[in-house]
């Protein structure tokens, strides 16, 4: 929703809008000239909207909503904009379940770095270019596809790149099937001389539709894309990349974890499909410097790490504590992750119960509900899995800073790892933290 407020704020479009709580997002907006307001009064809406954007986040009962659609004036999903705006241009579109936004700021970087140029609606803040959209005198977009409410089924995908397919949004499909078989259509969109880019252990890969195919994996050699000679240095990476018309040696990725390695892959082979030489795809892997809240690192010293992460599912759970130990494996581990959603919460509780028992401790805040109304039996004391009954706790959110600053200056015998995680408001906390350990 962002991206595309500041893409159409860029055009020259007067910008306003709602959301449900300030951030450091919704006060960047504002400092942009756009005005955002945070209660549900109708009295803040303008008198001469021309045309309402929202997304299906938006719980159908809030009076803002009701009273854009009793004003007669024309409403449309984030996606259908989004689908309106990108109907003219060469679209790559980058979809998964998990790793999209980092993958589609990785291909959009390359593609702006090598000066090759293109336009960007992404789901993340980059790093490099402290914003989530741009334009470019190219016709090429780069979109990160949401596969939430079916949103991705709208685009017109010459280029698409699928990162996984695990079990999500079941509130919206139902079943795993349901939604693979959502991908499946997904790809049925590609053009008629276009490609699909794919992770290589993809369960249903032989029934994605695309005119042409290619594959990547971290380290697989039977996929077309893959890495040789990993090593790991000062937080990063050091490999070779193996293209199917040879090895692009000495790249480097300053972003951690191996699952964003992985990501990198993908956002090469983009690349390389689109003509952009191997020496461009090497300098821009190099001058990466990640996504907000994606393995972020927020603080670091002689003992002490904070690493933050918008994971919320348990797949991306994994994959950061995994990509956490394989930097800093003489670290404790301590996670602090809010759960989002009752109902992602109560269908993966068994696997998040599983992946929560990787850290040395884990912290959970109440559930982060979003658009949802609260489940009878459902909270974050039900992912307490029985490989982790000492190292698991529930804690309040208002008692997070507290728990903080008690855990940062503990025994220094070992070294202390805090990875913070979720896609709810966890991130508020941030700034009082960040005081209340320096004034310490």
């Amino acid at each position: 929703m962002s991206a595309l407020a500041r893409y159409l704020h860029g055009a020259g479009y007067q910008i306003a809008g709602y959301d449900k709580n300030e951030s450091d997002l919704t006060r960047s907006l504002q400092q942009a000239g756009m005005m955002v307001h945070y209660t549900d009064d109708p009295a803040q809406v303008p008198t001469n909207m021309q045309l309402v954007v929202y997304t299906p986040a938006v719980p159908g009962d809030l009076a803002i909503f009701q009273h854009c659609q009793a004003s007669g004036v024309p409403m449309r999903k984030r996606s259908e904009l989004l689908q309106s705006l990108t109907e003219g241009s060469y679209n790559i579109c980058v979809a998964g379940t998990h790793g999209k936004t980092t993958t589609s700021t990785l291909i959009a970087h390359l593609l702006r770095h090598s000066g090759y140029g293109c336009q960007a609606f992404l789901g993340g803040i980059s790093v490099n270019y402290a914003t989530n959209t741009w334009s470019s005198e190219r016709n090429v977009s780069v979109i990160e596809a949401d596969e939430y409410d079916r949103s991705f089924l709208r685009l017109h995908p010459d280029l698409a790149l699928i990162t996984a397919m695990d079990a999500d949004h079941l509130d919206i499909y139902g079943t795993l099937e349901a939604m693979e078989e959502a991908y499946i259509d997904f790809t049925r969109l590609i053009s008629e001389q276009g490609t699909l880019i794919y992770q290589q252990d993809l369960k249903r890969a032989t029934e994605l539709k695309a005119p042409n195919r290619l594959s990547y994996s971290l380290n697989d050699p039977q996929a077309d894309f893959h890495v040789q000679s990993l090593v790991r240095f000062e937080g990063g990476y050091r490999f070779d990349l193996h293209t199917p018309v040879g090895s692009i040696s000495n790249c480097q990725l300053q972003v951690g974890g191996l699952h964003n390695v992985e990501n990198a892959v993908g956002a090469a082979a983009v690349a390389h499909a689109l003509g952009i030489t191997p020496e461009s795809i090497r300098e821009g892997l190099a001058t990466f410097q990640g996504v907000k809240r994606r393995f972020e690192c927020l603080y670091s010293d002689a003992h002490h790490i904070w690493i933050d992460d918008y994971a919320h599912h348990p797949d991306e759970l994994h994959a950061l504590i995994q990509g956490v130990r394989d930097l800093y494996p003489d670290h404790r581990l301590s996670l602090v992750f809010q759960p989002h959603l009752y109902t992602r919460t109560r269908d993966l509780a068994s696997a998040f119960g599983e992946v929560l028992s990787l850290a040395d401790e884990s912290v959970l805040l109440p559930i982060y509900p979003a658009r949802e109304l609260p489940i009878e039996g459902v909270a974050s004391e039900m992912l307490r899995s029985a490989k982790h009954p000492d190292g698991f706790s529930v804690i309040q959110k208002d008692a997070l800073v507290d728990w903080v600053a008690g855990h940062w200056h503990q025994s220094l015998a070992t070294p202390q790892i805090l990875v913070t995680a979720g896609a709810g408001d966890i991130d508020q906390l941030y700034p009082s933290i960040c005081k209340r350990l320096l004034r310490a």
